[in-house]
C-alpha cells in the first residue's frame, strides 16, 4: 500500500515535476510476468526515478546498509526502504552473493519484476563499469527476460557525496527484452554466465552510451579510498 502511495501520490509526481524525465522504449517492459530489469548505476536519485515511471511494481536488492544505519536516521531510511518493497542484501563475501541470488529468485517465482544494478556498485565517475554475473544466473535459472535500462544524467544531478540533486531533466531508456533460454541449464558453468552478463552489459552501454571499463567498480573504489592509482582496460564505444 504505501509502495503505490509513494509512486503515484508523494514522490512519484514530485519525481516528475522536477526532473521532467524524458522516458523512451518502456513498451519493451512486460505487462506481467517475471522479467529482470537490469540498468547501469550512476546515482542514488536511480533508486526513486526508475520505480516512479513505470507502471508495475519493481522489487530492487538493495545493500543491506540501507537498512541498518544507526540513530533516527537509519530507522526511516530502513522504513522507507522496507515500505517500497526493497530487499536487503548482504554483499560481502561469496556467501552473501548466493543469498542476493535466492531473494532474487524468490521475486522472480512470484511472477514479479526484479529491478538490479548488475555493477553491483554506483559508478564512481560515470563511466560503466563489468557486471557481476548475478543477474546471470538468475535469469538462466529462473528463464526470464531481461530488460535493460539505461539512466542517463542522474549521475550529473547526484554524483557521490551529493545530498541534494541538481534539478536537471533525465533521460530512462529500456531496450528490447533479452532473450537467453539458450543457456538453459548452463547457470553453473562460467563461461557462458559471463557471456550473458556481457551481453546485457553492452545492451545497457548501447542504450547509455557511456565509456566502458572492463574492471568491476568495487575495485577501483577500493583503489582510490586507498590512496592508489588504478590502472585498468577500458574500451570506448
Amino acid at each position: 500500500m504505501f509502495y503505490y502511495l509513494l509512486k503515484y501520490v508523494v514522490l512519484g509526481p514530485l519525481l516528475r515535476l522536477f526532473f521532467r524525465p524524458v522516458i523512451e522504449g518502456t513498451e519493451h517492459i512486460p505487462a506481467d510476468g517475471a522479467a529482470i530489469v537490469a540498468g547501469n548505476h550512476l546515482s542514488f536519485s536511480d533508486h526513486f526515478l526508475m520505480p516512479a515511471i513505470i507502471k508495475r511494481r519493481i522489487t530492487f536488492l538493495a545493500k543491506a546498509e540501507y537498512f541498518t544505519g544507526p540513530g533516527v536516521k537509519g530507522k526511516l531510511t530502513a522504513a522507507f526502504f522496507r515500505s517500497a518493497g526493497q530487499i536487503p542484501v548482504d554483499r560481502s563475501g561469496k556467501e552473501a552473493g548466493q543469498a542476493a541470488i535466492r531473494e532474487g529468485l524468490g521475486v522472480l517465482s512470484r511472477g514479479e519484476l526484479l529491478g538490479i544494478y548488475p555493477e553491483g556498485t554506483r559508478s564512481p565517475d560515470g563511466r560503466l563499469y563489468k557486471g557481476k554475473v548475478g543477474v546471470a544466473v538468475m535469469a538462466i535459472r529462473a528463464q526470464v527476460p531481461v530488460v535493460p535500462c539505461a539512466m542517463v544524467g542522474t549521475f550529473e544531478i547526484q554524483p557521490p557525496g551529493k545530498v541534494v540533486p541538481r534539478i536537471k531533466q533525465v533521460t530512462i531508456r529500456f531496450g528490447e527484452p533479452l532473450d537467453f533460454s539458450r543457456y538453459a541449464g548452463l547457470e553453473n558453468e562460467k563461461a557462458a554466465i559471463r557471456a550473458v552478463t556481457d551481453e546485457i552489459m553492452y545492451a545497457i552501454l548501447d542504450l547509455s552510451d557511456q565509456e566502458y571499463v572492463d574492471e568491476y567498480a568495487v575495485k577501483v573504489k577500493a583503489a582510490d579510498q586507498a590512496g592508489r592509482t588504478g590502472r585498468f582496460p577500458k574500451l570506448r564505444r
